[in-house]
């Protein structure tokens, strides 16, 4: 009978310390799944810019809505003419109003339309639309000019005043081989090699982005930041030969 007894307590003390050992597997097993959902839930808050140190077993979490910045200008073929109501005396337009010629004697002012719009002084023309938002892309081919400026220009500017020299207009500008960006009359110099025939002008009116493009290998020479806040026109400013203007174009695929 002692024997059997103590064979009983063995038993019994045996399967004490298995319980012992399945309860430990448990508590590590619990454990662990806790520390892998707290390094989740952490991992998943560094993505959203929050850092957590532990969280309960079982809880969730929320994760804000993702803020995704775009631009809100809307890509348009804008098409449009120039303006022969704003072409100074010097200017004649050719091919349906699409191109300009420089006359150096030019008409007498006293024979051309007595029109508040057009400008007076200097050598300038609008293009026929006004633009008060979205994204819009058009060419100039410049290759019969040495001195032009292209670009953008309040459509309520002083007819007295020439684009680029006041805080209403901003040009790229031409001239004795150089280019340069031009507004409130401030040149920065532009780097191209060469002069091409041809080259792009971008406007983003909700950017506030204005942008000369190398159509050749399409991509951004230079660029504008301003507040634009009233309609603008496409302007152009020459001295010199010829210039023609192509809208209605898409934008090239990869500038920004």
């Amino acid at each position: 009978l002692q024997a059997c007894g103590g064979q009983q307590r063995a038993l019994q003390l045996h399967l004490f310390e298995q319980k012992k050992e399945v309860t430990h597997v448990s508590v590590s097993i619990s454990s662990s799944e806790n520390m892998a959902a707290s390094c989740r839930a952490a991992r998943l808050c560094l993505l959203v810019g929050r850092t957590v140190s532990s969280l309960p077993a079982g809880r969730t979490v929320s994760l804000p809505e993702r803020r995704c910045f775009v631009s809100t200008s809307t890509r348009s073929n804008l098409q449009f003419k120039l303006d022969e109501r704003t072409a100074h005396s010097s200017l004649d337009l050719f091919k349906k109003d699409t191109g300009i010629i420089y006359r150096i004697l030019g008409l007498d002012p006293t024979k051309v339309p007595d029109n508040p719009e057009r400008f007076r002084d200097w050598a300038v023309v609008f293009g026929d639309e006004k633009i008060s938002s979205g994204r819009h892309y058009w060419e100039v081919t410049v290759k019969k000019s040495q001195q032009f400026r292209l670009g953008v220009a309040e459509a309520l500017m002083s007819r007295d005043d020439c684009v680029g020299t006041d805080g209403s207009s901003w040009v790229f500008s031409y001239a004795q081989r150089k280019w340069s960006a031009m507004t409130s009359n401030k040149m920065v110099p532009v780097t191209i090699v060469g002069k091409p025939d041809r080259v792009g002008i971008l406007l983003d009116y909700e950017a506030g982005l204005l942008a000369l493009v190398d159509i050749g290998n399409p991509r951004i020479i230079h660029s504008f930041r301003a507040k634009f806040k009233v309609p603008l026109c496409p302007a152009f400013g020459l001295w010199d030969g010829e210039l023609l203007t192509h809208s209605g174009l898409e934008e090239p695929d990869g500038l920004k």
